[in-house]
């Protein structure tokens, strides 16, 4: 891909990865996949610090909502947006998402305090 050169600037520091994809594009599973890889895994991230979105346009086929991914994408946290019918559960979601990450980002700051100090 074009980009990259530019992940290694992206993932600096990161705490968290969001991957939205398309349930209807078998590309895109595969794609996931290599997302996965390089952002989560070599980071490496916490699999609690990925969250995966499959986002349904409107008037999608409603046989995606049942999405089974393969190990070791089914480890990780999948929401279905579907922002014509319920924009509400998706920010829900997120904002779960987020609280989990401040938790874990406090809890590694007080370990590297704690090393610090002892």
């Amino acid at each position: 891909s074009r980009f990259e050169t530019c992940w290694p600037a992206l993932m600096k520091d990161s705490h968290g990865v969001i991957i939205i994809f398309n349930p209807e594009l078998p590309s895109h599973l595969k794609e996931i996949e290599m997302w996965y890889s390089c952002f989560v895994q070599q980071q490496p991230l916490l699999d609690s610090q990925c969250l995966l979105v499959a986002h349904h346009k409107p008037g999608s086929a409603e046989d995606t909502e049942n999405l089974s991914l393969a190990y070791p994408l089914n480890k990780l946290k999948l929401i279905h947006s579907n922002l014509e019918e319920d924009p509400e559960d998706v920010r829900m979601e997120f904002m779960k998402y987020f609280r989990s990450l401040i938790t874990i980002i406090d809890e590694s700051r007080e370990r590297e305090e704690m090393s610090i100090i002892s």
